[in-house]
């Protein structure tokens, strides 16, 4: 028998009145519990519990290749008890360097079956980005698949003895009839070459041996189920421990939140990448806890995707901004067809209202944006379906998410209504810590509360609103400047396609507002016109004092825009000019 977590503060709002809830508890969505206990229990069991109630429907389609969730869940089992011949046991750490594919699917499912811990590498990342993360997580054994464009980066790795073992997974057998056929003969140059010896481990050969693992006494609220790391944008990356009752019971709350959701009967777009903690959560993990069917690229390319949407008609979405506004914006989109698309959900970064609007406009579905970072799993906000649109909003906490908006100076204590905060919050989904770094650890809590960097304020009806975050803002002449409103002012503009804004040094002013734009294809603006037209709509003190247009704008690698690059960019510029002056 599972345990459950019980939230705080779970009675029903009838017997305590109005004075004692939140202001999001008043206008919480009438068919979503936020008190309903959610189980304590290992994370794998996702899997087996689709297994037994959806084991004949579909639980994946690669490329046209399908599978079952019995054919996958058979295959986890099989990967798994390989894995325990192989060593992996309560903790062991197993690395996933993967692109979307039926294989990261099995081994993750299979690592936390086997008793070990995922961590997911960046299958971008080179050499030295891996081998940092594999000494840091103390990461010995590799999942990759036989590719040029993955192995030879694992291989020297493995020269080096960083990694004991690879396990190599090979690409033609997860591709349907003729393509498996062809692959080997036609792509010979996407092939790696690959000297099989003690050292690497081939799929076949692995669930080649007993059809079932031997069971492992697993503790869902202490025991690691993934590593996940984070993007590094604040220095050096660290991997958030996410336990099983964490990631297990984001899945339910996600679940919760879309009461729409048709069991075992929904399909869901998978183009975000599975290593990344966004697609790993509202992607795959909630698809297997709805009995969703995973529609999967390798990877997002824009006409693909449009023709994925088209041919399968899925009925799900999640996305990052950037992916629907390219949506929005493909010059040929008139020849697809969007309208099999009930729900989607944007994270990642804000969503501008214009794409919410414009994308729903184009497939009649529901756009929601939601919130979390990786330490929550990730999520920890969503809008509700209900039609309430606030602009800039993050919305309202997913069920048994408690949130606080906290001083900025002083953490310990609430700011009042209205005022801007640190948004903090709890619940089951927020992480054990930073692996190694304890006193990362200490500086990211504030009591049970997680400090998530970002800074917002609560409106009358308890929807939160993101104003930026903490490292972001501009501190211009005693002036705090929040870079999200100026971004939210320019993208009204319907000439501007994507827009970053941070805060360049100033000799005067300490720091400045430099706008990055970039405009739709056959638009023509102004630096001069811009401004004009962000008049009336910021304050002068808000006003980029530098405007530049470019072609692309750097992006995270699951599509979010990023600041750093830009902002070292504009840093090393400084620092050159005060050199030349001497």
């Amino acid at each position: 028998m599972s345990e459950a977590v019980s939230t705080p503060q779970t009675t029903p709002p009838a017997a305590i009145g109005l004075q004692a809830l939140e202001l999001w508890q008043v206008h919480y969505p009438k068919n979503v519990d936020h008190a309903a206990p959610l189980p304590v229990v290992p994370l794998f069991s996702l899997m087996d519990d689709a297994v037994a109630a959806y084991g004949t429907r579909p639980a994946i389609d690669f490329l046209g290749k399908k599978y079952t969730y019995a054919e996958i869940g058979a295959l986890v089992d099989r990967a798994a008890a390989g894995l325990q011949r192989q060593g992996v046991g309560r903790g062991t750490k197993v690395g996933l360097f993967l692109p979307n594919c039926p294989y990261y699917t099995i081994f993750y499912f299979a690592i936390l079956k086997a008793g070990g811990t995922v961590v997911n590498f960046n299958p971008l990342y080179a050499e030295k980005e891996l081998e940092k993360q594999c000494l840091d997580s103390d990461t010995k054994m590799m999942v990759t698949l036989d590719l040029a464009v993955l192995y030879p980066k694992i291989k020297l790795l493995l020269d080096q003895g960083v990694l004991k073992h690879v396990i190599v997974c090979p690409f033609a057998d997860a591709l349907p009839f003729p393509k498996n056929f062809l692959f080997p003969l036609l792509k010979r140059r996407d092939r790696a070459q690959i000297t099989m010896d003690a050292r690497h481990i081939a799929y076949k050969t692995l669930i080649g041996g007993a059809a079932k693992p031997q069971p492992v006494a697993i503790d869902p609220k202490r025991d690691i189920a993934v590593l996940q790391y984070t993007g590094g944008t604040t220095g050096v990356p660290k991997g958030a421990m996410l336990s099983h009752s964490n990631l297990y019971c984001n899945a339910i709350q996600a679940v919760r939140w879309f009461p729409g959701i048709h069991y075992g009967q929904e399909s869901v777009v998978g183009v975000l990448p599975f290593f990344h903690v966004f697609a790993m959560t509202a992607v795959q993990n909630l698809a297997i806890a709805s009995g969703t069917e995973i529609i999967m690229l390798p990877r997002f390319d824009l006409n693909q995707t449009l023709e994925l949407i088209t041919k399968k008609k899925p009925t799900l979405m999640a996305g990052v901004p950037t992916i629907y506004t390219a949506m929005n914006n493909h010059k040929e989109l008139a020849q697809y067809d969007l309208t099999s698309l009930r729900f989607g959900i944007s994270g990642g970064a804000p969503l501008p209202v214009e794409v919410k609007q414009k994308f729903e406009g184009l497939t009649g579905c529901i756009l929601v944006e939601g919130y979390g970072l990786t330490e929550s799993s990730p999520i920890a906000f969503c809008n509700p379906l209900d039609g309430r649109v606030k602009a800039g909003s993050i919305g309202l906490p997913v069920p048994g998410t408690w949130p606080e908006l906290r001083d900025l100076e002083d953490p310990t204590k609430r700011v009042p209504h209205g005022e801007k905060g640190e948004l903090c919050l709890k619940g089951p989904q927020v992480m054990l810590g930073y692996w190694k770094r304890p006193e990362e650890t200490e500086k990211v809590f504030v009591g049970e509360h997680l400090r998530t960097g970002d800074v917002g304020y609560m409106d009358d009806e308890g929807f939160v609103h993101l104003v930026d975050r903490i490292k972001d803002v501009v501190l211009c002449g005693g002036y705090n400047v929040y870079p999200r409103i100026v971004e939210e002012a320019i993208y009204q503009h319907e000439s501007v396609q994507e827009v970053t804004v941070i805060g360049i040094p100033d000799d005067y002013r300490g720091e400045t507002v430099k706008a990055f734009v970039v405009l739709k294809e056959g638009e023509n603006l102004t630096a001069e016109g811009l401004i004009e037209f962000l008049t009336t709509r910021i304050s002068p003190i808000e006003m980029p004092k530098k405007i530049e247009f470019r072609r692309e704008l750097p992006k995270t690698m699951i599509g979010k825009l990023s600041k750093k690059e830009l902002v070292a960019e504009e840093r090393a510029k400084y620092e050159a000019s005060k050199a030349q002056k001497g």
